[in-house]
């Protein structure tokens, strides 16, 4: 993967409200969907970073949905966006994740849904071209 050398505008926190609905009608995308868990992590910029947290995931055969590694106005960080299933093994990926030296910081946002990441990886393209 590779990572942006230039910073990305000014990324308002929220999306545009997007509505899904599930065969049942219920919203399936909401924030706080128990199904998807969004990750957000502060994380070392240099090569091999991306590898050593996949690595983890790949190692105890947990599936990660996303990921988006975006730039920091730091450029020594990057900020890196996971999309995981709510599983009760995500407790010890997390716990693990953040004893691995490259990750800076990290916290699980439940605020956001997996629409804010569709959106998020579209606006980074966006800003690249």
């Amino acid at each position: 993967m590779t990572i942006l050398n230039t910073p990305l505008p000014n990324i308002p926190i929220n999306p545009p409200p997007v509505s899904v609905t599930s065969e049942d009608g219920a919203s399936a995308n909401k924030p706080g969907n128990p199904d998807m868990v969004i990750l957000d992590l502060r994380v070392r910029n240099h090569p091999g970073v991306m590898s050593h947290i996949t690595g983890l995931f790949a190692r105890r055969s947990f599936n990660v949905e996303g990921i988006l590694c975006l730039p920091t106005t730091d450029t020594e960080e990057s900020c890196v966006f996971l999309l995981l299933a709510n599983t009760p093994r995500l407790d010890q990926i997390e716990r693990q994740l953040a004893k691995l030296y490259d990750v800076l910081a990290m916290r699980r946002r439940d605020d956001l849904n997996s629409e804010f990441f569709l959106w998020l990886a579209e606006l980074s393209a966006t800003a690249r071209k």
